[in-house]
């Protein structure tokens, strides 16, 4: 039997490639932070090499463009992964993390820190990217009769993070949202389906048919 923590590790590892999103991707993000500093009075301010959480928080509401710009730095990689895993696309990941993060900066006033900001912009980046699928009704219990959207390379001789990478990326949209979300990023069925809106029976079908899929796909190599 497939253990899936070992494929979560070995995805983890195989992403970091993915994770530098292009200069077209950050000017944006620059150009609504400068746009909205643009009413606030400028002063020079001297952050610490590695500011704490709620100071830099605390910047960013006050409109700190240097604040906003270390925010955004400190998690674009992260974030850009995730909206690259959920939507199996990078140029709908980049779509996704520039809108979340205009949506992150004008809401970061309401933040109250009852979780730590990356929890809080995570979140934000996840509902993004499934706003951006939903149109498709992708947690219909039709998707079990469709057949993968993608083909996995099967001439890869060998179980790594890249055929894991290419299994998980073949998984019809749902399947793969909810797979990401609880083996790799940790969340439970609960919070799963809090954050996309469906119930926890739904989040657990779409778990168990994503499961079946990519034990279908690395039967060749040995795992049942």
């Amino acid at each position: 039997m497939l253990e899936f923590s070992t494929v979560s590790l070995s995805i983890n590892l195989s992403f970091t490639k993915f994770t530098s999103p292009t200069n077209r991707l950050t000017v944006g993000i620059l150009f609504f932070i400068k746009r909205q500093s643009k009413a606030v009075e400028q002063k020079s301010m001297t952050h610490q090499l590695s500011m704490t959480e709620a100071e830099l928080v605390a910047a960013c509401k006050r409109n700190d463009r240097k604040a906003q710009r270390e925010l955004y730095d400190r998690y674009k990689k992260a974030m850009f992964t995730l909206a690259y895993r959920t939507t199996g696309d990078f140029a709908t990941a980049e779509d996704v993390l520039q809108e979340a993060f205009v949506k992150i900066f004008r809401n970061l006033k309401s933040f109250r820190a009852e979780s730590t900001v990356g929890a809080w912009i995570k979140t934000i980046v996840v509902r993004t990217a499934y706003s951006k699928l939903r149109k498709k009704k992708i947690f219909t219990e039709s998707l079990e009769n469709q057949h993968l959207e993608q083909q996995v390379d099967k001439s890869v001789h060998r179980l790594d993070a890249e055929y894991l990478e290419q299994a998980i990326n073949a998984l019809p949209e749902g399947y793969r949202m909810v797979f990401t979300l609880i083996e790799i990023e940790g969340y439970a069925h609960k919070e799963v389906a809090e954050m996309l809106d469906i119930s926890v029976g739904t989040s657990k079908s779409q778990l168990f048919h994503a499961k079946k899929r990519l034990r279908e796909s690395l039967r060749g190599y040995g795992y049942e």
